[in-house]
């Protein structure tokens, strides 16, 4: 059987099925959870460190470190990264429309 080759929408999450919406926010909330992580390694924190900095339990923090994205808002990501001196920034722009 030959095989599919499928053009990506260039959002992973729409491309594994999610609506519209639903994965721009899944995105927007994994570039977030990115930031966060890149940023507590650069600063050599450990997890029990960044709790405190965050003024967050250790284990929420695993659970970013880890990924666990259903666990976090835009909201909640955007002030933990203010609290590690990160300024966060939004575009907003017309949706690109997608075939």
């Amino acid at each position: 059987m030959p095989m599919r080759i499928r053009h990506s929408t260039g959002n992973v999450f729409r491309d594994l099925g999610f609506s519209k919406d639903e994965a721009d926010s899944l995105l927007l909330r994994a570039d977030l959870m990115i930031e966060l992580k890149k940023a507590i390694e650069s600063k050599g924190l450990t997890q029990r460190a960044a709790a405190k900095i965050l003024a967050v339990s250790q284990p929420r923090v695993s659970d970013l470190m880890r990924g666990r994205i259903e666990r976090f808002s835009i909201d909640a990501l955007v002030d933990l990264l203010s609290r590690l001196g990160r300024h966060v920034r939004f575009t907003v722009a017309p949706r690109r429309k997608v075939a």
